[in-house]
């Protein structure tokens, strides 16, 4: 049962419109193919009312409306009122688990608990509700009260009932205490289904989800993302993958290679962002940045394991940057279709190398710029002239201003100019250098400035300019930076030593 809707949405600044949960309750049961979803919680407000409304509509010319749960109260018939107006079918009813709980929450005895319990579920009966039970706290009262717990199950069980739901509302189960708890209650109430709700305060969440399954729980509670109250609620992806590969003889029906496509919308609704190494929705989880994994790929898949991205509509990734090797950048490059000699692969690596130490990431995308720009670079035997130092300035109010130092067959000029930009005020330096010793630059025609599509804020630049000599013909040079105004000096001192 997936609870992203209800206890998900409890996650802490996160509130999806009634458009975006008709959304995910659509992609859940259809795309996903959960058994359930637990919707929303009775009585919250108006708008909480109409996304039930239109998600209990859209069930029901489905044929779903018994897979649609909603959390309800122990409130004299309030929120059995509450799901017949929305039009909604099961409730899970939320009851102690506890007797810490039950004694200082809602000040009653057992006996008053349960007499009230017992009349919520015969009218939820009388108005064709299915019941299913909550026992908050759960977990606590196995640790501190468990007679209450068994006291509490003996009258459950006699209830017209189809589960009994079972939360460790505060996470504080380690993944033994879930396996002993859970076998306890199978062996003394084996035909009762159990579903089990893990939260992840201690990150052990699923550890015990696991631990619970091999126990013989029926039934679990999961949210997209681990989204949920504090530190969230068991994934369901973690839990997906984890039931797959190591208790294959426990058959689900969730499809896997839907998953990571509601991770991102779910991520995308909520503001809730995904942490890069989050197991199997993460952005780098089928990335691989060590240039001695990418080497172990091409030899017999020495880094795979049972975890293939493809398993989850996704595809393994080979980072660049500085800790690349040579197979890394082979690896992207054979997925552009791209060939280079041993040489030019060398230089690519070293210029990579390079770049990483300055830029977080580099890009597949970028591959072809760093290309373009070493093979350039390569062409340019002697660096007769070479730009050794710069101070560019920009403030609000003044003219933007640059100072060069310069090293021309071996001597050094320093000069200081004002210009519209930063790059005008580097040029009017440079050309006051060059008439100090006698030479003329080339006019500027054409200034280009192109990032790889699809790349952010930091992405490498590559600035391609066009220059046009007097009496000479015109020639482009190309810098690349992850700095567009240090790309365009770059391709600035290549056109030096062109000249």
């Amino acid at each position: 049962m997936d609870t992203t809707l209800r206890d998900g949405e409890q996650t802490s600044g996160v509130s999806f419109s009634a458009t975006e949960k008709m959304t995910i309750a659509q992609l859940l049961l259809e795309e996903l193919q959960v058994d359930r979803i637990e919707i929303a919680s009775a009585r919250v407000s108006e708008g909480e009312f109409q996304a039930v409304v239109n998600i209990t509509d859209w069930a029901q010319s489905k044929g779903y409306i018994d897979r649609i749960e909603v959390l309800t109260f122990v409130d004299g018939g309030v929120s059995i009122e509450w799901m017949q107006k929305a039009g909604a079918k099961v409730q899970n009813l939320l009851t102690k688990g506890s007797l810490n709980h039950l004694t200082y929450q809602l000040k009653k005895t057992p006996e008053q608990h349960f007499k009230d319990i017992a009349e919520n579920i015969a009218l939820a009966s009388q108005n064709n509700i299915e019941t299913n039970v909550y026992l908050e706290d759960w977990s606590n009262g196995m640790i501190n009260s468990p007679a209450y717990v068994f006291d509490y199950l003996d009258f459950l069980t006699k209830q017209p009932i189809k589960r009994v739901l079972l939360p460790d509302t505060l996470g504080v189960l380690t993944p033994a205490q879930s396996s002993e708890f859970v076998k306890q209650l199978k062996v003394r109430y084996p035909n009762t289904h159990f579903d089990f709700h893990a939260h992840n305060d201690y990150d052990l969440s699923i550890g015990n989800v696991m631990e619970a399954v091999k126990a013989g729980i029926d039934g679990l509670h999961l949210t997209i993302n681990g989204m949920g109250e504090r530190a969230g609620n068991a994934p369901l992806a973690s839990a997906v993958a984890v039931i797959h590969d190591f208790l294959p003889e426990v058959i689900i029906g969730v499809k896997e290679k839907a998953l990571y496509k509601v991770s991102k919308l779910v991520e995308t609704f909520s503001g809730n962002r995904i942490p890069a190494n989050k197991p199997i929705v993460g952005d780098n989880v089928f990335t691989q940045t060590a240039g001695i994994h990418a080497d172990g790929d091409n030899k017999k898949n020495l880094y795979f394991n049972d975890l293939l991205p493809e398993r989850f509509g996704r595809k393994r990734q080979y980072a660049l940057g500085k800790t690349s090797g040579k197979a890394n950048i082979e690896k992207n490059l054979q997925e552009l279709g791209i060939h280079l000699s041993q040489e030019d692969l060398k230089k690519v690596t070293q210029r990579i190398i390079e770049l990483g130490d300055k830029k977080e990431k580099v890009t597949q995308e970028d591959l072809p710029y760093i290309i373009s720009d070493v093979i350039d670079s390569s062409s340019i035997i002697e660096q007769k002239v070479v730009i050794d130092s710069y101070v560019l300035m920009h403030a609000k109010g003044l003219r933007p201003s640059a100072t060069v130092r310069m090293i021309i067959d071996g001597k050094i000029y320093e000069e200081n100019a004002q210009g519209d930009g930063q790059y005008d005020a580097f040029v009017t330096a440079l050309r006051s250098i060059y008439k100090k010793v006698g030479r003329v630059l080339p006019k500027l025609t054409d200034y280009m400035v192109r990032i790889p599509p699809g790349s952010n804020s930091d992405a490498l630049c590559e600035t391609v300019i066009t220059w046009q000599p007097e009496g000479g013909k015109e020639f482009k040079t190309r810098g690349l930076d992850s700095d567009q105004t240090v790309s365009a000096i770059t391709a600035t001192q290549k056109m030096l030593n062109i000249i």
